[in-house]
């Protein structure tokens, strides 16, 4: 199952184990249950601290448990944790066999400390660039504290269960039977859903925060860049991000990064954050900021104020929040987003094998969407309004070698349909004649371009383009001194993560010589 270069990393991973562990699977006859056997044989050859036994009684086969020889942890994959989960089932050996997560110290003491007996599930595709994240973090949580398990359960291979239970986006959390989350969450996520005073207590901490000289708000890649450009300057630099990582954790392959043929989006992302984290750059994660006070005169304090309540204050601004997926805003969609209507066709694509599928937009995002899904599904419906696709060539004629995919131009979507429980059509109007269709379908992914997430700056004083992009100059700089923006969130044409990297370094640079050209008595109060 595992080929040589992956066992030859894994015994060296498998060292750091402190304890001995066991894997437990619960098998049938069928070829999930010989290739999760085949898999477990390979993970217990490569160290002399696990062992494997195939005599388990789980409900859910093919399942594998990871327990401690204490007995006091244990974490469950029901399917094979291969694809982007594989890094979740080396992560669940190391953790589960007592080698330290690279969590901070009071992360840890707050998940051993929470009170009360939780039992999480998690549906994931291995498919999925989101999942991992979900999938570890509830793992690493199941190893600290013996009152938590885990089990994370590939959507694909139970389906059965998964339209029992209407799962219909990856991941999908369940605790204790109940729904808790859907999408992306990181441990401190979690934590702030079961520790109801942890935002009081992090809002009280950021009170008591000194003034910056620079803020960068938003943790994306031109928030990152931002950060780096401005502590290297030896200036007290702090970043408020909503989600470290922005939307590049959305982004499955990345290509065109000059000097990296191939990475993909969260790896980007855990390279950027702890690239900031080298320098003294105080990060604060999920915090979003809902409000903008500019200073008075030019050189006092900028005031940001935050969803729980705080605020952050600053010499200088840096605004790169970025941009989220624009919505079709037709009838239907709210309603059953996440119950059919998709926005990321790799992690839950897999989720309508062999179903009837829309992808709502003809640019790059929505052709490359309709290409990987005409390798699932049973078929594919492009619809797209303008009278043309904007894709590029190789990706439009790809498109139309795919013998599974409609294309419908000069197409205005006007409704999705469902039961009240899941999608069932989608209904569109041909803007040449006027004539209404409904498509009978099970899925509707939307790839329709981006909005900027600058809805908190409106009463700002910052000058936000028609569209809602924040106004710049060439130096970065917006309508009101010592504020500078960068990213997807500005009129910066291209929205490209290499373009956002270069626009928030020059942003900071602009910031910092803002800094250094303020009047003697306010330079002399910032430093």
């Amino acid at each position: 199952m595992l080929d040589a270069g992956l066992k030859a990393q894994l015994t060296s991973y498998l060292q750091n184990l402190r304890q001995p562990i066991t894997l437990v699977a619960s098998l049938d006859d069928s070829k999930g249950s010989v290739d999760m056997r085949a898999l477990l044989d390979d993970v217990a050859s490569t160290s002399d601290k696990v062992s494997v036994r195939f005599d388990g009684d789980d409900a859910r086969k093919p399942s594998f448990a990871i327990e401690r020889a204490a007995n006091d942890a244990e974490v469950r994959f029901a399917g094979l944790p291969l694809g982007h989960e594989f890094t979740s089932l080396v992560l669940a050996l190391l953790h589960v066999g007592g080698h330290p997560p690279r969590l901070d110290a009071e992360v840890i003491e707050r998940i051993k400390a929470l009170d009360g007996d939780y039992h999480f599930e998690t549906y994931f595709s291995q498919s999925c660039q989101n999942c991992p994240d979900v999938v570890q973090a509830l793992n690493t949580m199941s190893a600290l504290n013996p009152r938590i398990r885990h089990v994370a359960i590939d959507g694909a291979l139970f389906k059965a269960e998964v339209e029992a239970r209407q799962v219909m986006a990856v991941p999908t959390i369940l605790l204790n039977g109940q729904p808790f989350g859907q999408g992306r969450m990181e441990v401190e996520q979690i934590l702030a859903k079961l520790d109801t005073g942890a935002a009081d207590r992090m809002a009280e901490k950021i009170k008591a925060k000194d003034a910056f000289e620079v803020l960068v708000v938003g943790g994306g890649p031109a928030g990152a860049a931002a950060a780096i450009y401005a502590a290297r300057k030896g200036i007290r630099t702090g970043v408020a991000a909503e989600r470290f990582g922005g939307q590049v954790l959305d982004t499955m392959d990345i290509e065109n990064f000059i000097s990296v043929p191939h990475t993909e989006g969260p790896k980007l992302a855990t390279a950027l954050e702890q690239h900031v984290k080298d320098y003294e750059v105080d990060v604060m994660n999920l915090q979003k900021a809902v409000g903008l006070v500019p200073a008075k005169t030019p050189g006092d304090l900028h005031e940001v104020k935050l969803e729980n309540g705080a605020s952050l204050k600053a010499r200088t601004l840096i605004l790169s929040t970025g941009a989220r997926w624009r919505n079709v805003n037709v009838p239907g969609e709210a309603e059953y987003k996440n119950k059919g209507v998709a926005y990321c066709p790799h992690c839950d694509g897999p989720l309508f094998k062999g179903k009837r599928v829309a992808v709502i937009g003809g640019g790059n995002s929505g052709v490359e969407a309709a290409i990987d899904l005409a390798g699932i599904v049973a078929h594919v419906t492009l619809i797209e309004f303008d009278s043309q696709l904007r894709a590029d060539a190789v990706l439009q004629r790809k498109l139309a070698s795919l013998p599974n995919v409609t294309i419908i131009k000069s197409a205005m979507t006007t409704e999705i349909h469902g039961d009240g429980a899941k999608v069932n059509g989608l209904t569109y109007k041909d803007r040449n004649s006027d004539a209404v269709h409904r498509v009978d379908l099970e899925g509707v992914f939307v790839q329709i371009g981006l909005v900027p997430n600058t809805e908190w700056l409106k009463d700002s004083g910052v000058a936000l383009s028609p569209r809602g992009e924040i106004e710049v100059d060439y130096r970065g700089e917006t309508t009101i001194p010592g504020v500078f923006a960068a990213g997807d969130a500005t009129v910066t044409p291209y929205k490209q993560i290499i373009i956002a990297m270069g626009e928030g370094a020059k942003a900071s640079l602009s910031a910092f010589d803002y800094l250094i050209r303020l009047p003697a008595e306010a330079a002399a109060e910032a430093a």
